[in-house]
């Protein structure tokens, strides 16, 4: 347990952060598995599905919740597995 005031904050803000973190992916993975289920059922919903868990990355991205890459690797992946839907 810290016993320098800064310390103590550190520890306060970091659990603070975690939670909010943990918050956020997991409304990124729920966006995700909603997503790709309705891919998979042929829901005309899809792209409404595609296009809120694209915002939800770039958010988790933009907060440094995800790499930036790999962001950008899962939204490649969803929008390639719609449009393979698609067709």
């Amino acid at each position: 347990m810290p016993n320098i005031k800064s310390a103590i904050k550190r520890v306060k803000v970091a659990k603070a952060k975690t939670l909010k973190n943990a918050i956020r992916k997991s409304a990124l993975k729920t966006s995700i598995r909603k997503t790709k289920e309705a891919i998979a059922n042929n829901d005309p919903s899809a792209s409404e599905a595609l296009k809120h868990a694209i915002k939800l990355i770039d958010k988790a991205a933009a907060k440094n919740v995800l790499h930036k890459n790999t962001a950008a690797r899962r939204k490649s992946k969803l929008m390639k597995a719609l449009n393979a839907a698609s067709k």
